[in-house]
C-alpha cells in the first residue's frame, strides 16, 4: 500500500474521530461567532462603513471576520486525538505495522484542513447578515478557504508537536493557549499602521500578522497579490517546518 493511500486512510479515519464527537465542534464555531458578534457590537459605530478609509465601504464586522477565522481555525482537535491513540495504544500497533511515517503525521492534518474549510465556509455564511461581503469575488473566497485550511493544519502541527513530546491531554490543551497572545499582537481591531510603535513592531514581528492581512484583504479588496503572497509565504513555511518536526519526532519516539 502506497504512503499515499495510507495518508487518506488515516485522514478518513482522523475525519470519522470528529464526526463520532460533533459536540466538539460547538465551541470550535460558537466562540469565533462570540468575538465577531461583541467585537462588531463594541465597535461598530466607531468605526463606520462610510467614513473609515480602512473598511473600503464595509462594516467593522468585515474587519473582524478574518480574527474569527484565525481563531477557529487554531481549535485543532487532532493533537488530542492523537494522545487517545497515544494513551490507548493504538499508536504504537500503527508505528510497528508497515505505516508511512509521513502518512502517520500528514493524514491527521489534512482531515484538520478539511474541517477548517467547513468551518470557514460556516463563518462566512453567518457574517452575510452583519454586511460582509467577499470583495475578491469567487476567487477570492476559495483562496479565503484555502489560507484559513492551511493555517488550521499549521497549527494542528504545532499541536501534535506537544502530544508527541509530552503525551498528556492536559498539555496538549494548554499549549493551545500560546495562540491568544499570537492573535492579540496582530493588527486585531485596526490597520498596522494605526498601532503605537512598540505594537506596530510586535505585530510585525508575529508572523500571524501576514495570515490575518491576507485573509482580510480577500474580504475588503480585490485580490492583492502581495499581501496574499506573504500570508501564503508564512503558511507554507511553516507548514514545512511543522511537517518536517513532526516526522523527526515520530521517526524518534520510543
Amino acid at each position: 500500500m502506497s504512503a499515499l493511500v495510507q495518508t487518506e486512510l488515516l485522514g478518513r479515519r482522523a475525519i470519522r474521530e470528529s464526526l463520532r464527537t460533533p459536540e466538539a465542534l460547538a465551541p470550535t464555531l460558537f466562540i469565533p461567532v462570540f468575538f465577531l458578534v461583541v467585537n462588531f457590537g463594541q465597535a461598530g459605530r466607531i468605526f463606520p462603513s462610510d467614513s473609515t478609509p480602512f473598511l473600503y465601504g464595509q462594516t467593522y464586522a468585515a474587519f473582524q471576520l478574518p480574527s474569527s477565522l484565525l481563531l477557529a481555525a487554531s481549535f485543532g482537535s487532532a493533537a488530542l486525538y492523537l494522545v487517545e491513540d497515544i494513551e490507548g495504544g493504538y499508536f504504537d500497533k500503527l508505528r510497528a505495522a508497515p505505516v508511512s511515517r509521513a502518512a502517520l503525521v500528514v493524514g491527521r492534518l489534512i482531515a484538520e484542513g478539511a474541517k477548517t474549510a467547513l468551518l470557514t465556509v460556516a463563518l462566512v455564511i453567518i457574517a452575510l447578515p452583519f454586511g460582509v461581503t467577499i470583495a475578491s469575488g469567487p476567487v477570492g473566497l476559495v483562496l479565503l478557504v484555502v489560507l484559513t485550511s492551511l493555517w488550521g493544519m499549521v497549527f494542528a502541527g504545532f499541536m501534535q508537536l506537544i502530544a508527541l513530546k509530552t503525551r498528556s491531554a492536559a498539555a496538549t490543551n494548554s499549549g493551545g493557549l500560546v495562540f491568544f497572545p499570537l492573535l492579540f499582537l496582530t493588527p486585531n481591531f485596526v490597520p498596522r499602521e494605526l498601532l503605537t510603535r512598540p505594537m506596530e513592531i510586535a505585530a510585525t514581528l508575529n508572523p500571524v500578522t501576514y495570515v490575518m492581512e491576507a485573509l482580510r484583504s480577500l474580504i475588503l479588496q480585490d485580490l492583492q497579490w502581495d499581501v496574499l503572497a506573504r500570508g501564503f509565504g508564512v503558511v507554507a513555511a511553516f507548514g514545512a517546518l511543522m511537517v518536517f518536526l513532526n516526522l523527526r519526532l515520530v521517526r524518534r519516539y520510543d
